[in-house]
């Protein structure tokens, strides 16, 4: 595709010392083709650059904003949605796919609990996970083996450990961060200077600055978890809301904070029916734990539920690549009836899927996806120097995913307004439980969120003050919200 770029620019970053890949080149191809979803290997930039080294994003940030030129960021690449890391031929794709470094920092005391690992944002989990492994440490970061490091801490970050340690944003003891225009390389943590960008990072996405290197909390034990996927037949559907329901609620008691449970409504082409499946984590590595009871106890098709590291645990958790993908979500509270009324709609939505959308082979993936979101879950990040999210209610809630996956763009179209009206659905049903309830969140995990919703505005009025000040400040002449197009922009809310 010809570019619209200036070749002046690109020849910039070459004699900065850049790796720039051209539409010409095998890398550029390989790059395009790396990302999880087809949705942002739509975009087709003018080149990408793919740096090595802090100095590298500055360079490219600085040149870049020199230039007036369009660019995205692009960490592990997963997020779905179109132009949140990759851009089309007017710009330029900031790869950081080969910061990807785990670095253990050993303490003067070797036998403290807590450590301090450094993370490259383009690092996946697995790898993580698999190099601290070794030193008996484990961090708070990402579920899925292939997901990025940098998206999902800057979107706050839900884990394993969510319920005893908080968000993994939480757990970034400071963040090295490249500032527009000039390519300025800080360092933000809790000191006065710079203590608003650090909370301000602490799920507020890119709209501050290009994050080189977090620096995390290393915390000994979890060697080895129990967990694994239990795969349910779809006529336990009712039960497993009730299992969900009261798992949500149990985790406040003390013994309960090393459990983690994902609940889906599901649906995938290997197995052409609805089916329910629950996935397990139990951090402490405790066998059968009393909160899983009710799971052990129904029907299973298939269970893989087994002592693990938690290398393995997330590199067995992970998504099918080579689909065109849709992402909703919503928070509600911990209701079995409004977990009964998704899965209702769930299969109301397949069936739409198949005969309107899919076609005879049915290859596609409906899933709806509930996670406990404790209250406990604040009690964390507040003491250690807060995060930006707002998510503190007094009630416990339910994170609610929808995700359908297509293989081609014109699925996806067809398919969109269904899923759309999915959350609508939702959203309707939870507003008079009782007649009079309303069992509606305000928030939304951005990590999740489609580009219709406004997932920045649900953090609250205070916050999103705070987030705009801190954007103004490190970045005065808005880089990151008008050249940095990708993602959720707080100058947008």
């Amino acid at each position: 595709m010809p570019s619209k770029m200036s070749l002046p620019v690109q020849d910039q970053l070459r004699q900065a010392g850049l790796e720039v890949l051209l539409p010409t080149d095998e890398g550029y191809t390989q790059r395009q083709e790396s990302y999880f979803s087809k949705t942002a290997s739509e975009l087709t930039p003018a080149c990408i650059v793919r740096a090595r080294s802090s100095a590298d994003v500055s360079a490219t940030v600085r040149i870049l904003s020199e230039s007036d030129t369009p660019f995205a960021v692009r960490s592990g690449g997963h997020a779905p949605l179109v132009g949140s890391s990759n851009i089309g031929s007017e710009g330029v794709t900031l790869d950081l796919g080969l910061l990807n470094w785990t670095r253990v920092l050993v303490p003067t005391d070797p036998d403290q609990d807590e450590w301090q690992v450094d993370i490259g944002p383009g690092a996946r989990w697995t790898d993580v996970y698999s190099t601290l492994e070794p030193h008996g440490l484990s961090v708070a970061g990402g579920r899925e083996g292939g997901v990025g490091v940098g998206g999902l801490i800057l979107g706050g970050g839900n884990t394993y450990f969510s319920a005893s340690e908080g968000w993994a944003c939480d757990n970034v003891l400071s963040f090295e961060i490249v500032l527009a225009p000039n390519g300025n390389i800080v360092v933000a943590d809790g000191r006065a200077e710079t203590a608003d960008l650090f909370w301000a990072l602490k799920g507020g996405g890119n709209n501050f600055g290009v994050v080189t290197n977090f620096r995390m909390r290393g915390f000994r034990g979890r060697k080895n978890v129990w967990g694994g996927l239990r795969l349910m037949p779809w006529d336990t559907r009712e039960v497993a809301a009730d299992a969900l329901v009261d798992f949500t609620g149990g985790i406040k008691g003390e013994g309960n904070r090393d459990g983690n449970l994902l609940v889906f409504y599901m649906y995938r082409p290997e197995i052409p029916q609805n089916t329910v499946l629950a996935v397990f984590a139990q951090m402490a590595g405790a066998e059968n734990a009393p909160a899983y009871e009710k799971f052990l106890g129904m029907p299973c098709l298939h269970t893989d539920v087994k002592k693990k590291s938690l290398a393995d645990m997330v590199g067995e958790n992970t998504m099918p690549t080579g689909y065109f993908s849709i992402w909703f979500t919503g928070t509600f509270i911990n209701d079995s009836r409004i977990v009964k009324h998704a899965a209702s709609l769930h299969e109301k939505l397949v069936k739409t899927l198949k005969t309107t959308v899919a076609g005879d082979d049915g290859d596609f993936w409906a899933l709806t996806l509930f996670q406990p979101l404790p209250k406990i879950i604040a009690t964390a990040g507040r003491g250690r120097g807060g995060n930006a999210l707002g998510v503190e209610y007094e009630h416990d809630g339910l994170i609610l995913q929808t995700t359908v996956m297509v293989r081609t763009a014109e699925q996806k179209v067809m398919a969109y307004p269904h899923c759309k009206k999915f959350l609508e659905d939702m959203r309707e049903f939870a507003s008079c439980l009782d007649g009079r309830r309303d069992g509606n969140l305000p928030w939304e995990y951005v990590n999740y969120a489609d580009a219709t919703q406004n997932p920045l505005k649900s953090y609250g009025e205070e916050n999103v003050r705070r987030l705009k000040e801190v954007a103004r400040k490190y970045d005065p002449t808005e880089v990151f919200q008008k050249l940095c197009k990708g993602g959720f922009k707080i100058s947008d809310v």
